[in-house]
């Protein structure tokens, strides 16, 4: 994700000059090549995202693009005060174009313990007005955030994996503009994933699909409750919603903006809100067997899922 991102922004940046890069010391190779042939457009801030949000607000105040760079829990939660009043605040009387681009999203820094997962940003940043929070599920969808990105103004938090991921769209990327993109069409129940659970969900609807049931699969990428008109059209036709987040369950994430969005316009469906379920763990393992501990794994969601439409279904 980061590096088909970072690509599209270095082929951009010879022919726009109104585009910076800011980052708080965190690399990759795409990322020597813009330092290199862009240097008066290029900035390492240092480990001090604090100062990396507010160097980048008044580089937006003077026009400039911004997209500001960093691990997600750290471009977040560290410098969250800055976020909220020099990003979201400022942006309320003030026009920015300014992209948070955070890398490790949920669990996908996987050996590097709670520190550096990052289970509380869509709660977070889906909590300020005026910022958008953009949460793609493979590399496709990562690159073709870059146009929505240049398109739209005001402040955006992009959320990416930091593992490769297999590949969603091979056929074509997804329409940002619409906020989510639907890969299958089921009869009761839509599972309607973000990021990384996305993947998850596939799983699941193959197995359930082996069972003889259908399922529908949605990617929900724009987790700011903008697309309301077409998801509505889009969920009205099930019975029961069932939401996939690698966030915590239950606090105020994906789970939140579909409560409200299935109150607010009367949808008679019911949501079962899938999320990580207790508190922070320490414990080692792989991606998959730290999901399954805390109910976010294809075995644990495939077991709620069936639960969900048997009691549908009473």
């Amino acid at each position: 994700m980061r590096d088909a991102f970072l690509q599209r922004i270095w082929q951009t940046m010879a022919g726009d000059q109104s585009i910076f890069f800011a980052c708080a010391d965190f690399g990759s190779p795409v990322l020597d090549r813009i330092r290199a042939d862009f240097p008066e457009r290029f900035v390492n801030v240092g480990i001090a995202e604090q100062n990396l949000i507010n160097v980048s607000a008044g580089l937006a105040l003077e026009g400039y693009t911004v997209f500001a760079y960093a691990i997600a829990p750290f471009i977040t939660m560290r410098c969250y005060e800055q976020v909220r009043v020099s990003l979201a605040l400022l942006s309320e009387v003030r026009p920015m174009n300014i992209n948070l681009v955070g890398v490790g999203a949920g669990y996908s820094y996987v050996v590097s313990g709670p520190t550096h997962q990052c289970y509380e940003d869509i709660t977070l940043m889906r909590a300020m007005p005026n910022m958008r929070v953009l949460s793609p599920s493979d590399h496709v969808s990562a690159g073709v955030l870059f146009d929505y990105c240049i398109a739209n103004s005001g402040p955006k938090y992009l959320r990416f994996d930091a593992q490769v991921l297999p590949v969603v769209y091979e056929g074509g990327a997804p329409d940002i503009d619409i906020g989510f993109h639907i890969h299958r069409r089921g009869r009761d129940v839509v599972l309607l994933a973000t990021g990384y659970m996305l993947h998850t969900a596939f799983k699941v609807a193959d197995q359930l699909a082996g069972e003889g049931v259908s399922v529908g699969v949605i990617d929900l990428i724009r987790i700011s409750g903008d697309s309301c008109e077409q998801l509505h059209a889009e969920l009205s036709n099930y019975q029961g919603i069932v939401s996939l987040e690698e966030g915590f369950q239950g606090r105020g994430g994906m789970d939140a903006m579909l409560f409200d969005f299935i109150a607010r316009s009367g949808l008679q469906a019911r949501l079962l809100n899938i999320g990580v379920s207790g508190g922070y763990r320490f414990e080692l393992g792989s991606r998959a067997e730290l999901h399954e501990q805390v109910g976010i794994g294809p075995i644990s969601v495939h077991s709620k899922v069936r639960g969900f439409m048997s009691a549908l279904s009473s």
